[in-house]
């Protein structure tokens, strides 16, 4: 992917976009992916790196919603019980089965659970994982052998969806380029355009690379910034209500040895009502989530320290050893742009909003995206691009991405290391490896990361600075914060190399990377090579 291709047809006022599409997350992705694979003529604009905010950050979970059924929002589980089921069919060496465990402690959960997870089952049909069942006492032990025995009586078993969100990201942005959408991260939109009778005719916006101003000509202007969809809306229209309402959750990282196993361990309902998850993940165990309603939306948002300490002391309620703070090895907050409730609704609980899509259509013609989940990203395209062509009066065209296959399509593949993420496209980089011996050597012993993989970021998935590689093609902040920051200096050596930069450029982005990493970390941490 050439970023500076995609900025030379930006530059040419005298394109007409059938689709500008603002943001560069799940949703914005997808809609990339939707309207371009009907034919339409596309450009996406992202402020910062592509799911730099919320969609590099979930559980990493592809589910119907459990705890959406038990509230009663059958309509949304039924919804994410099918597009859980297609996200597998397109992108199976992304999206796999994973098997979770409720640990029951009570007479009556065992029977309780067994029903209601069966319901889920039913509700999945034909695009089902796996049966719930009832487990033993000595079934649950073996396969969560760290899990708390004290009073445990037994469990229930059920099926859904694992993957990694921002590789899933990537290679949504690459099949959007291949079906010839043009994108590109870090530019920046500042102001709308409008024609004579007040509708948007485009949008305004800054290359923060190249530092140069460009307008660009839209028939439907698509607004799916996630957290940002009001500072997009106020610029259509400054005397509007906000329509989003930020969610914080949190997820600690620790070691595999505080599960034991394979096999994901569910909490339905905590000291304060909300689900937790012990899930594993790259070699890792993601302990999360939280649910904490803050008052404003930022990048990179910080993890409050009673989050921290709930989802400690949680995760030792139902785990052998109790993880201490010292023992996280990452710890990553992301914001939900929940619908806003009414007035009059303040009080709601935000675990209570429900997280359908909603789309809103203004008086100019902005259409806005918000709410939703990652595991409904394409039918919340699939709603939002139908519903643009109403508006903008464009020619109508069958939405096709129920069967399209996601770039790095590949029916089998081996999990044993990180390298399965890229699908079909690592052979490529093991020619990479082959064609240069010194990139095939690993770059940190906790990690399986090469230096090809960073060359390969550079050159094929427009990772801009050492943090898109470390954070986002690589998961290395999110998995061990300590191990990025020890790689830090070589991987922006290798990225220098491949783009041209020079040693000022380097010393630069290792000191902004390490900063920001700290933020990853309960104990700071003081590199010796750095």
């Amino acid at each position: 992917m050439d970023r500076n291709s995609y900025i030379r047809q930006i530059a040419d006022a005298s394109v007409v976009w059938d689709f500008v599409i603002v943001g560069g997350g799940a949703t914005g992705l997808g809609s990339a992916v939707d309207a371009a694979s009907r034919g339409f003529k596309v450009v996406l604009v992202e402020q910062a790196d592509f799911t730099k905010a919320t969609s590099s950050r979930s559980t990493k979970l592809v589910h119907g919603g459990v705890r959406y059924l038990a509230q009663g929002d059958v309509g949304l589980v039924i919804e994410a019980l099918r597009e859980r089921g297609l996200m597998k069919k397109n992108a199976p060496h992304l999206v796999k089965d994973q098997r979770f465990i409720i640990g029951n402690y009570k007479w009556w959960e065992k029977p309780f659970y067994t029903i209601g997870l069966t319901v889920y089952d039913i509700l999945a049909g034909k695009r089902g994982l796996g049966r719930s069942l009832p487990m033993s006492k000595k079934s649950v032990e073996q396969e969560i052998p760290q899990i708390s025995t004290n009073g445990l009586r037994g469990g229930v078993v059920y099926h859904d969806g694992q993957f990694d969100d921002s590789r899933m990201a990537i290679n949504l942005l690459q099949t959007a380029i291949e079906q010839g959408a043009v994108a590109a991260n870090y530019v920046k939109v500042t102001g709308l355009t409008k024609n004579g009778a007040g509708k948007v005719s485009g949008v305004k916006v800054f290359d923060e690379l190249g530092k140069q101003a460009y307008t660009l000509h839209a028939k439907s202007v698509i607004n799916a910034t996630g957290i940002f969809v009001d500072d997009l809306m106020k610029m259509d229209a400054p005397e509007k209500d906000n329509i989003v309402r930020p969610s914080q959750g949190v997820h600690l990282v620790v070691d595999k040895s505080f599960l034991g196993g394979d096999t994901a361990i569910m909490v339905p309902k905590t000291s304060d009502g909300r689900v937790m998850f012990g899930v594993p993940w790259h070699n890792k165990v993601v302990l999360g989530t939280t649910d904490t309603p803050l008052k404003e939306f930022v990048l990179e948002p910080q993890a409050l320290e009673q989050e921290i300490e709930f989802i400690l002391k949680t995760a030792g309620q139902y785990l052998a050893k109790q993880p201490r703070r010292e023992d996280v090895l990452s710890v990553f907050a992301g914001l939900r742009p929940l619908a806003a409730p009414k007035k009059g609704a303040d009080g709601q609980k935000t675990k209570e909003i429900s997280r359908s899509h909603k789309i809103v259509i203004s008086d100019s013609g902005l259409i806005t995206i918000t709410g939703g989940k990652w595991t409904t990203y394409r039918d919340m395209a699939e709603d939002v691009i139908n519903k643009a062509l109403q508006i903008a009066d464009l020619p109508h065209k069958d939405c096709v991405t129920r069967d399209l296959r996601i770039h790095g399509y590949k029916e089998t593949v081996d999990r044993s290391d990180f390298s399965y993420v890229y699908g079909s496209d690592y052979e490529k980089i093991r020619q990479l490896q082959a064609q240069q011996p010194e990139l095939a050597k690993k770059l940190h012993p906790r990690f399986d990361y090469t230096g090809a993989e960073v060359v390969w970021a550079v050159r094929e998935e427009m990772a801009i600075t050492l943090e898109d590689v470390l954070s986002r093609r690589l998961r290395a902040t999110f998995l061990d914060a300590r191990a990025a920051i020890d790689i830090a200096p070589a991987v922006a050596a290798i990225m220098a190399k491949e783009a041209g930069h020079d040693t000022e450029w380097e010393k630069m982005q290792v000191q902004e990377f390490v900063d920001l990493a700290q933020h990853y970390l309960l104990v700071p941490y003081k590199p010796h090579n750095i």
